[in-house]
Formats: C-alpha cells, sequence, structure tokens
C-alpha cells in the first residue's frame, strides 16, 4: 500500500512538472527581460511552504550570477521592506495568488515602481492581475490524498524557478568559470581552482638522473623518492626522457641481462609533461586519458620543476 502511494504521488508531481513545458511563452520571456534590465537585485518572496521554495530560488539565482535576496512578506510590513530599492524587481510566489501577508505588499512595490513578477497558480488572482509577468504554476491536483498539501504545486514552482535561472545563466553568458568564481569551496573549487603547483612535488622530493646513470642507480633513485618514477636529465639539465616502475617491469620480463644497462636504454623518450599553472584536473583528466600515474611538470622554458603522482591528486580531493 505505502509502495503504491509513493509512486502514485511521484507520478502526480511528475506530471505536474512536464505541463509547465507548455506554459513557457511570452509571459516567461518578459520575466527574464525584467530581471535581465534590474539593476539591483531580486527580490523573492513567499509565504510558509512557498517562503521555503522561494529561499531556494533565490540561492540558485545567487550561485548563477543574479544577486537575490529572500523577503519573507510579514516581516517585510514590519521594517523589513527597507531592503527593497527601486532598482529592484520583484518575485512573488503564491500559490493562489491572494496570499493575504503577500498582497499587502503589492501597493508598497508599486509606491516604489519596482517591476512585479507573479509564481502563482491563480491566474486571475489579485497577485496576477497587479503583476507586470505571471508565470504560471498551477497544477490540477497535489500529490497529498486531500488535494491540500503543498506538494505538485512547490515541486513545479521549484522547477519554474530553476527554468528561470537558467535562463538567466544564457541570457549572461555565465560560464563554468564565472560559476567556479561564486563556488571556491568543496570539490567545484578544487576542480576549478586548483593548480597543478599546488599538489606537484618539487626540489629534492623529485628523482633524477643523467642519460648516463647505470640502471642500478636508477632503481634506487626511484625507490627513495617514491613517485614511482624519475625524471631524465642531460648534461645541460634539460628533460630527455622517463623511467617509470612499469618500465623497469617491462625490462624484467624481456631483458635477459642488465648489468650494463643506463637510463637512456630504459628510459620513454616522450613523456608526459603538464606546463606549471594547469588546473589539477587537467593533469588529472590527462592520466586517466592515457592511463598514467605520473606527470613531469614543465616551466616555460621546458625545464622540469616538478612531477605529480595521481595519489597526489586524489589526496587533494580531484577523484
Amino acid at each position: 500500500m505505502s509502495i503504491n502511494k509513493a509512486k502514485e504521488v511521484i507520478r502526480k508531481e511528475a506530471e505536474a512538472v512536464a505541463a509547465l513545458e507548455q506554459r513557457i511563452d511570452d509571459n516567461f520571456q518578459k520575466a527574464v527581460d525584467l530581471i535581465m534590465a534590474c539593476k539591483g537585485r531580486v527580490i523573492v518572496t513567499g509565504m510558509g511552504k512557498s517562503g521555503i521554495i522561494a529561499k531556494k530560488i533565490a540561492s540558485t539565482l545567487n550561485s548563477t550570477g543574479t544577486a537575490a535576496i529572500f523577503l519573507h512578506p510579514a516581516e517585510g510590513v514590519h521594517g523589513d521592506l527597507g531592503a527593497v530599492l527601486k532598482e529592484d524587481v520583484v518575485v512573488c510566489i503564491s500559490k493562489s495568488g491572494n496570499t493575504e501577508e503577500i498582497l499587502r505588499l503589492i501597493p508598497l512595490f508599486k509606491r516604489q515602481g519596482v517591476p512585479i513578477i507573479a509564481m502563482t497558480g491563480g491566474l486571475n488572482s489579485s497577485l496576477s492581475q497587479q503583476s507586470d509577468a505571471t508565470l504560471d504554476v498551477s497544477v490540477s491536483e497535489e500529490a497529498c490524498p486531500f488535494d491540500l498539501v503543498p506538494t505538485s504545486s512547490t515541486t513545479a514552482t521549484l522547477v519554474m524557478g530553476d527554468a528561470l535561472a537558467v535562463a538567466l545563466i544564457q541570457n549572461r553568458k555565465f560560464s563554468v568559470e564565472d560559476f567556479a568564481a561564486l563556488h571556491p569551496a568543496g570539490d567545484i573549487g578544487r576542480r576549478f581552482f586548483m593548480r597543478i603547483d599546488d599538489v606537484m612535488r618539487t626540489g629534492e622530493d623529485v628523482a633524477r638522473v643523467n642519460v648516463d646513470t647505470p640502471l642500478a642507480q636508477v632503481i634506487l633513485t626511484i625507490t627513495s623518492k617514491r613517485l614511482g618514477a624519475t625524471c631524465v636529465l642531460n648534461g645541460k639539465g634539460k628533460l630527455k626522457g622517463i623511467i617509470t616502475d612499469g618500465d623497469l617491469r617491462r625490462l624484467i620480463e624481456h631483458c635477459q641481462d642488465m648489468r650494463n644497462l643506463v637510463a637512456r636504454d630504459v628510459m620513454t623518450s616522450r613523456p608526459k609533461c603538464v606546463a606549471a599553472g594547469v588546473l589539477a584536473a587537467e593533469a588529472l583528466r590527462m592520466m586517466e586519458e592515457y592511463s598514467i600515474n605520473q606527470l613531469i611538470v614543465l616551466d616555460r622554458k621546458k625545464n622540469p620543476v616538478g612531477m605529480v603522482h595521481i595519489h597526489d591528486l586524489l589526496k587533494a580531493g580531484l577523484a
């Protein structure tokens, strides 16, 4: 019984959301235009469950390049209306369009000349009639058994808010880099701000050998630095290749006598490298693409200045 009821709720809410697509019309475009022309912020207001949805919409707008704040309508008539400036635009959310606390604010918004966008299911309501643009978020029925508790209606309103935010992203030409700039912490921040310089090994922590270094010494060097690889340099310190643990294992499988071998006999002469300053996420992408565990980091003159192991990137939280 519970399982069937849960499926019914999901079906009803999915139908409510699907119906929204046919309502994206000139009113929606006008709402986008009003916000794009706004020199201030988007003030999002709603009472009760609609207020909770309003907070989410305001948060989504903020994180996608449109400055927004939530205004509690009851607090608005007790002083918080001072947060609303004539340069702002207001989004009023009300299922019926006749929410008393919202309607009390409308004349005050009008007095300031602030454009009003309504999100409501009451297309003939007082709120809709006094708004500059109305976004239709009506539903045929709520998902609750009494058709009373805001369920389908709040979901539809939330999705309409997402549609508005994403349309604004496109109009503002808001980029991934812009998004990352507003999310400097967590996974997003690490992926878009962490540079290879922040995680690479440098100086004495990087294994380096000469092209003529005997193989036995090469193995000791790789082991001592614990990076699973060593840079191979010529007499002028220029990078000539790399030797990895994998190279050594393959050598053991196919070479009977290794006593006289030197680094140049074993090295990979065209190692995968990245430039200093690139995003650490780009280094990780390269490692995954080429199925390798190490990358050499080069400066502008193509000199090796560091090395990064895939474990360094994992520890940094990039994967």
